[in-house]
């Protein structure tokens, strides 16, 4: 590289092609223009706003934090893809990863990428806060067990949110059901 070239690291920050923010204890401390854009803001309202803004409801911004915090001990980052809520209300799909920038504080500071895939996962059916999280969950391919174990649910009560997913889904099998939250037609 020419060392008379100056990288301003900040004009990378705001022109990257997804949403990118940096956060302490899940409250925004900068995003970029692109993550603004994606969710219905601009720039300025989300910079020191919790990140609970961008969920359909605060039960889930909890309950995502809670689910978090063993993966990020254990890994250092999460990712995963759930359904999110722009500022005008509309609920769509976002590809969620984030690191922590000091693994002993897995929710203090840390970068975040969103990324909008409601163009390949339109969300086509109105689901409860719950149904949204077991949806997201059996989308990772995760069993009735394990999301069970992750959401402090019976087996038994994942089961009958699959059940009612599938009803509104028109699914027949749990596999035709991922397919569709996924988006792909068959």
């Amino acid at each position: 590289m020419n060392a008379s070239y100056a990288i301003d690291y900040e004009m990378i920050f705001q022109h990257a092609p997804v949403g990118m923010c940096i956060s302490v204890n899940r409250v925004i401390q900068s995003c970029n223009h692109a993550l603004a854009s994606m969710f219905g803001y601009r720039k300025p309202e989300l910079d020191g706003q919790s990140f609970s803004v961008l969920y359909p409801t605060m039960d889930e911004f909890l309950r995502t934090g809670d689910r978090i915090i063993p993966i990020m001990n254990a890994k250092g980052r999460y990712s995963d893809e759930r359904i999110m809520r722009r500022g005008s209300g509309e609920l769509f799909w976002c590809h969620v990863t984030g690191r922590a920038l000091d693994p002993a504080e897995p929710l203090g500071a840390g970068v975040w990428t969103f990324e909008d895939v409601s163009e390949k996962r339109p969300v086509t059916a109105e689901l409860t806060p719950r149904e949204r999280e077991i949806a997201a969950l059996l989308v990772e391919g995760k069993t009735s067990k394990l999301i069970a174990r992750e959401t402090d649910l019976s087996p038994r009560t994942v089961e009958m949110h699959r059940a009612k997913l599938m009803r509104k889904f028109s699914a027949a099998t749990s596999s035709e059901l991922v397919h569709k939250l996924v988006g792909v037609t068959r």
